[in-house]
């Protein structure tokens, strides 16, 4: 029986370290990121201009059953170092020590500490949110739809770069650049059951 138990709890790491995906006790595979479909944009605001950007590069972990949303957990982790904007002068600026300082803070992270459903398909998911070393609490409303067996979660939210000292001496001057960052992100999931 002890070799048994200590089977299922071995098999999770194992998958891990094969590369393989984790399958539920259902035999189902648990949620997983569909990169090329998925994506996390901001646009920021220089002397009353957007800026687009985005990242290239980040992964979610997802544990999420439509009927106990409330057990729901979610890790989304975003590579600082893939920032994309529309200029390479802007490119070699954000990275440096006064903004996300990349070279000591590669990676931006969100978890999820509790899950409240508002509406059919529609959810406020609280967590952490940890840039440049700086964790705010912040509260994500996430809308998901389903189609062709991918659950896409999507959903947008206004920042404060000042909180997680974005924008660093000079550039706290909020004329210049704007305090609020908008967001928007898109993730397509497989391994999720209908909703």
């Amino acid at each position: 029986m002890m070799r048994r138990k200590l089977h299922v709890l071995l098999l999770p790491l194992a998958c891990a370290v094969a590369g393989l995906p984790v399958r539920a006790a259902s035999g189902v595979a648990a949620p997983a990121l569909v990169a090329a479909q998925s994506e996390i944009s901001f646009v920021s605001h220089q002397m009353g201009v957007p800026i687009d950007g985005r990242f290239r590069k980040f992964d979610a972990q997802v544990q999420f059953d439509p009927k106990a949303p409330q057990k729901a957990h979610f890790v989304i982790d975003v590579d600082v170092t893939s920032v994309s904007l529309p200029t390479s002068d802007a490119m070699e600026e954000v990275v440096k020590p006064a903004w996300f300082n990349s070279k000591n803070f590669p990676a931006a992270q969100f978890v999820s500490s509790a899950v409240r459903p508002t509406d059919k398909g529609h959810y406020e998911i609280s967590g952490q949110l940890t840039i440049k070393g700086q964790s705010q609490d912040v509260v994500v409303p996430v809308t998901l739809t389903q189609s062709g067996g991918v659950t896409t979660a999507s959903g947008e939210m206004v920042l404060h770069r000042l909180a997680f000292a974005i924008g660093d001496g000079e550039w706290k001057d909020t004329s210049v650049v704007a305090d609020n960052v908008e967001v928007k992100f898109h993730l397509a999931l497989t391994g999720i059951a209908p909703l």
